[in-house]
């Protein structure tokens, strides 16, 4: 599998987007990232997977799916060596994660325009004279 393909593949499923994550490209659906391309290097990916999915996938496909070292691979956040991954086997783990993402719901921020793409409103200030007291 290459980049390339694992890219094909994400995006192919509904309403999925890619996005920059960390200076890696990113998958998500709902504002939520499902997956993860090029992380630790150009030959890995990673999928948001629950943690009994992630055990089946690691048990059939041990070469091509390990758990992220720490609590994110406790939770299920699994790695992908793409030279080791069929199309298939990618093609059921992303699935699988689009399918969680959309599970949680939408995130907060899903509907709203990127920080850079806001404009800048400035604030006003009131001014109170100097001789002026609040009351």
């Amino acid at each position: 599998m290459t980049p390339a393909g694992f890219r094909r593949i994400a995006l192919a499923l509904t309403d999925a987007v890619e996005h920059a994550h960390h200076g890696h490209p990113d998958f998500r659906v709902g504002g939520r990232i499902f997956a993860t391309l090029g992380y630790p290097d150009k030959n890995s990916g990673m999928v948001v997977l629950t943690p009994e999915q992630q055990r089946a996938l690691v048990r059939a496909r041990g070469d091509a799916f390990t758990p992220v070292k720490g609590k994110w691979g406790e939770n299920g956040c699994t790695s992908v060596n793409l030279t080791a991954v069929d199309e298939e086997s990618l093609g059921e783990a992303l699935t699988l994660a689009r399918q969680n993402a959309v599970a949680k719901g939408p995130t907060r921020s899903a509907g709203r325009k990127p920080a850079a793409a806001k404009k800048a409103v400035p604030r006003r200030t009131a001014k109170r004279s100097r001789g002026s007291s609040a009351r």
